[in-house]
């Protein structure tokens, strides 16, 4: 069994993105190590997710927020190592969650969450990243200098997600669904060795895989990294990183 580090933001990150790779993971036997900034004290969800961000819409499933409900007693979570404490070399992958509210930019903009991203590259060990997650990758500089996404293929958060997101909500929430002014996919293809090497997805608009149905799912494999496009590949993205382990 594998020892897989999960960084995250004090606040605003997505239930469905850590809540079901965590309850995957343990209940197969690997041990969840989640890292904060500072540490110490357990890091909060976006609390939108929780109770629905429109209208009781757009929110989490019932079953990510039970897990979550779970995950908030287990003693890692209550007690998250530093982001900058975390050795590489005691970890067998690293899971690299996203979300978009403000929040997540502690996260999205961390120098030690991108040193422990390059030295999981450098040794070639199991990389998942979802949504958001995928712009830490992009923003992660290997020893030439550029991203550690060139030369791999991926997906990450569609443009056309974020763009129906933000105009259907900007009336109520402003800028909620727009973590930054530049789209996630086009960081994330500017980051990119060939144009080819981005996988957009099939178009989706609200069905989500489950534990029992892959169907609707969508990920990118690529070697020892795997990324996932939004909560709705969190199932499928979560089996495929485990067998990487």
């Amino acid at each position: 069994m594998a020892r897989v580090l999960i960084p995250l933001p004090d606040r605003d990150f997505d239930v469905t993105e850590v809540a079901v790779p965590w309850r995957l993971l343990t209940r197969a036997g690997h041990e969840v190590v989640f890292a904060t900034e500072r540490g110490g004290a357990p890091p909060e969800c976006d609390p939108l997710l929780l109770t629905g961000v429109l209208f009781g819409k757009l929110g989490a499933e019932p079953e990510p927020r039970a897990f979550y409900a779970e995950l908030r007693d287990d003693p890692s979570f209550r007690a998250p190592i530093a982001w900058a404490d975390a050795d590489v070399g005691a970890f067998g992958g690293l899971v690299l969650p996203g979300g978009h509210a403000p929040g997540m930019r502690q996260y999205l903009e961390g120098e030690a969450v991108f040193a422990a991203a390059r030295a999981f590259f450098e040794r070639s060990l199991p990389v998942g990243a979802i949504c958001h997650g995928t712009v830490v990758l992009a923003r992660t500089r290997a020893a030439d200098g550029r991203s550690v996404l060139a030369g791999r293929k991926t997906t990450s958060l569609p443009k056309y997600m974020e763009r129906l997101a933000y105009f259907s909500t900007a009336w109520k929430l402003g800028r909620y669904y727009r973590t930054y002014p530049a789209y996630v996919e086009d960081e994330v293809r500017a980051a990119l060795a060939t144009p080819g090497d981005y996988q957009r997805g099939p178009l989706t608009l609200s069905a989500r895989g489950t534990e029992a149905d892959d169907a609707p799912a969508f990920v990118v494999e690529d070697g020892p990294y795997v990324s996932a496009r939004w909560p709705g590949d969190a199932y499928l993205f979560a089996k495929r990183f485990m067998a990487r382990l």
